[in-house]
């Protein structure tokens, strides 16, 4: 894909501080343009209040989530009610945010959990 095709443009909005960008592309026959807005993702980390447990997961929006892993999810996080955010460290792209879970989930340690949540161990 050559430059012609596909060019980025950074358009600052002013009035919410933001910064987007906009990608013009031809992808096969169909032509996509418009704004392609780039979702934080945040690694957020929960802690049971009723037993010594830690949940570690990714969401666009962590307070949403808990307030699912609290009420309406079943499995794990339904059986050490209520939990609480100890943890929450914002990505900018759902890969890197999976990247930083599926690190911690692979240490299988308590220690490396608790470290992370210190701010001993950075991500």
């Amino acid at each position: 894909m050559n430059s012609a095709i596909a060019q980025w443009w950074s358009i600052r909005l002013l009035t919410e501080g933001l910064q987007v960008r906009v990608l013009l592309a031809e992808q096969s026959p169909k032509i996509i343009w418009g704004f392609l807005l780039l979702m934080k993702y945040f690694l957020y980390i929960l802690k049971s209040q009723s037993a010594d447990k830690y949940y570690v997961g990714i969401s666009e929006n962590p307070e949403v989530r808990l307030y699912y892993h609290n009420n309406i999810e079943k499995g794990f996080t339904s059986r050490y009610r209520p939990w609480e955010i100890v943890f929450k460290k914002e990505f900018n792209s759902k890969s890197d945010a999976a990247d930083a879970e599926k690190k911690i989930k692979g240490w299988k340690s308590r220690v490396m959990t608790e470290r992370v949540i210190s701010g001993e161990v950075k991500l």
